[in-house]
């Protein structure tokens, strides 16, 4: 088993390089660290790495990247996935901060990149855009979920956070109470992204930065209910729904094996668990009782 400990970057094809690299900086306020003719790497105003973006046909996200503990001996990682049945290779400079890295693909046809060694891009001191501070979590629609949660499991070392009914898993590879999401669909597709923003007050600001720019909210801001998360959700032009949180649960200790104690959570202490299929998807907000077009 591979011990993955933070999401890296994803990477995205999209038919208008040019306008969604204006949308993850002036509107997001990502950096960009790499420029050619048919990629773009953009980073965090704090130096990590987010989104590298690919010239192609159609929106899709294709690759997502993990890091793994520093120092670790990426030939043993490749001879842990041959052991596990995982075909994989290695790869040389798949992003300005990351040289080598092992390649292989999920159940769910996304290609992953783990790497060990990371460096760090200069800060940014510009207040452009939202200026998010880290790239929390991926969410995907695929068909069989329980097939994919072993697989992060059994693989990548992940732990399983809540389930709601059996049909939407959350997981963990820090302390955060998701860094990937899994939801049964009959079609498989990117479910949304998200990023962390430093509180609520700056949850507020992003808000008002999407509205200056005229891009509409579809879902919140709100609480929800798995995770306890305030969040607030956009689409942007390629039809990616973003989500920007904060406050998310948070599991600081696996020995105590709880969530950090919150005033808001609904027992003391909260535990991972299995929510009922009919959990709320919000405690309050837009869209507490119910649901948004596409949202299971």
């Amino acid at each position: 088993m591979i011990q993955v400990k933070r999401l890296g970057h994803g990477t995205f094809a999209t038919p208008d390089l040019e306008q969604q690299v204006d949308y993850w900086t002036n509107v997001i306020g990502l950096q960009v660290i790499e420029r050619g003719r048919d990629k773009v790497f953009l980073a965090t105003k704090l130096g990590q790495e987010a989104i590298a973006l690919e010239r192609g046909p159609e929106p899709v996200m294709s690759r997502i990247a993990f890091q793994v503990a520093p120092g670790s001996d990426l030939g043993e990682i490749a001879a842990k996935l041959q052991t596990l049945g995982v075909a994989s290779e290695k790869r040389s400079g798949i992003s300005p901060g990351v040289d080598e890295a092992v390649v292989f693909t999920d159940p769910k046809g996304t290609q992953v990149e783990v790497y060990a060694e990371y460096r760090f891009y200069k800060q940014d001191m510009s207040d452009t855009g939202i200026g998010p501070f880290k790239f929390g979590h991926v969410a995907h629609r695929v068909e069989n979920v329980q097939k994919t949660v072993d697989f992060y499991t059994d693989v990548l070392g992940f732990r399983t956070s809540d389930w709601m009914g059996d049909h939407f898993a959350f997981m963990r590879c820090g302390v955060d109470h998701h860094t990937v999401n899994f939801v049964r669909y009959d079609t498989p597709a990117l479910h949304h992204i998200a990023f962390e923003v430093k509180d609520w007050s700056e949850l507020h600001r992003a808000c008002e930065v999407l509205a200056k720019h005229k891009i509409h909210l579809v879902w919140g801001p709100l609480r929800h209910v798995v995770g306890h998360n305030v969040a607030a959700y956009h689409r942007n032009a390629d039809g990616v729904r973003v989500e920007m949180f904060c406050e998310m649960d948070l599991m600081k200790d696996e020995e105590l094996g709880y969530w950090e104690p919150r005033p808001w959570h609904e027992e003391m202490p909260l535990r991972p668990k299995r929510w009922p299929k009919d959990t709320l998807r919000s405690a309050w907000g837009f869209g507490s009782f119910g649901t948004f077009p596409g949202y299971p």
